[in-house]
């Protein structure tokens, strides 16, 4: 008998329209936050650099705490708190600038505290999926969900460097905290019972916490190749965040409503490869899948730079970066998720998923910082260059590990 649509199912559903909501309001902030800095604060390539490595530390820290702390708990929850925690930090932006108070020092608090609480989220929310979808249909939650995060991306975007440009940015981030209350009332109202850890592991979670996730990554030939290209992608992935909204808006001169229109030009690329993912995977393996999705993604990097080559056709190249990167990004992000799924056993996910956020992280906060050194050194496109040339070059990595010959979710964890 055909199963179910996954969208009929209702506690599934919830989730899915929870992190609906929040990515949508996420992609204001995140484009917001920078932009703000920039046009309103005035910020210069060091400051975007802090701005970016304050945006990436929380992710690190959070990979160092968190793992053991999900899976010693129910995920549920933390899920809300995470939610309330960013809504709660977001607020005080508007306000500080009703009262003529806010500063780029503020910026960098809420940037790092929402960085930190969004990396809670993202940790408790794999290890959570598995709890409610069963494993064979791993790829299509995962798919699904991107699907809608890539409707996010087009959106967000978009509505961001519209309101930045026609109201003032911190007003504009007010948006998200809404969008962060409705994420928590919608998991709050999910039904199915998630059983709690045994209270002798509990303490022994917390105490492995991010040792027992890298060992467990580690030591899995095919997930160990995704952990290093996680770390080397975060370092380079850094440099490009730091560099990449002062070159659009200062050295191409580009307004922020149309750069959110070229950003949202990725959001409609990345439903295309929530569409691609699994029967790309299906045909040539979902290990090749990861591969060549990923070096088609980070060679497309390229086209940022380039862009300042370009002349009139500038944004011509700025889109074509979005939709080659974003389209195959998704794909690789929805593969490897799911393959990482259904290869640790569930009661390490947790701790697994802090682990690549620790890696990835960690090489965003080292990227940031000295992307940011580099471009007030050398010059924004040239460290815009390097940090792509990078991204290109990660995806490599699993050409010389099993990845490359892995072609089928097994049936059960290792």
């Amino acid at each position: 008998m055909k199963p179910r649509p996954l969208w009929r199912e209702r506690d599934f559903r919830r989730l899915w329209i929870a992190q609906s909501v929040s990515d949508f309001g996420a992609r204001i902030t995140r484009e917001g936050l920078p932009m703000m800095a920039v046009l309103g604060l005035a910020a210069s390539p060091a400051q975007l650099g802090l701005l970016a490595a304050l945006a990436s530390g929380p992710t690190l820290i959070a990979g160092l705490a968190a793992g053991g702390l999900v899976d010693a708990r129910r995920r549920r929850p933390l899920l809300v708190a995470a939610d309330l925690v960013r809504a709660a930090v977001l607020v005080t932006i508007p306000l500080a600038a009703w009262m003529h108070a806010l500063t780029i020092w503020q910026v960098y608090a809420a940037a790092a505290l929402v960085a930190g609480a969004s990396a809670v989220f993202d940790i408790a929310d794999h290890a959570y999926l598995p709890t409610l979808v069963e494993r064979a249909r791993l790829t299509e939650a995962n798919s699904r969900m991107a699907a809608t995060e890539s409707l996010a991306e087009m959106g967000g975007p978009a509505l961001a460097g519209a309101l930045f440009q026609w109201l003032t940015a911190p007003f504009a981030v007010a948006v998200n905290a809404a969008t962060y209350l409705a994420s928590a009332v919608f998991l709050a109202r999910i039904e199915a019972p998630e059983p709690a850890p045994e209270p002798e592991r509990r303490r022994r979670r917390r105490l492995e916490g991010l040792r027992t996730g890298l060992a467990t990554a580690w030591e899995h030939p095919v997930v160990r190749p995704m952990l290093v290209t996680a770390a080397v992608s975060g370092l380079f992935g850094g440099v490009f965040s730091a560099t990449y909204m002062i070159f659009a808006l200062n050295t191409l001169g580009l307004r922020p409503a149309l750069l959110g229109l070229i950003i949202a030009c990725g959001g409609a690329a990345s439903l295309a490869g929530s569409a691609i993912a699994r029967p790309l995977s299906e045909r040539i393996g979902i290990g090749p899948a990861i591969i060549a999705s990923g070096l088609i993604a980070g060679a497309s990097s390229l086209l940022a730079p380039l862009a300042g080559l370009a002349g009139a056709l500038s944004a011509a190249s700025l889109i074509g970066a979005q939709l080659l990167g974003d389209s195959f990004g998704v794909a690789v992000i929805i593969l490897a998720v799911s393959l990482r799924q259904s290869l640790i056993a569930p009661e390490r996910l947790g701790r697994t998923g802090a682990a690549f956020q620790a890696m990835a992280g960690g090489g965003a906060l080292i990227g940031a910082l000295g992307g940011g050194w580099v471009a007030q050194t050398i010059g924004v496109q040239a460290a815009l260059f390097i940090a792509a040339a990078g991204l290109a070059l990660a995806p490599l990595i699993g050409l010389v590990s099993p990845l490359r010959d892995f072609r089928k979710i097994p049936a059960a964890s290792a």
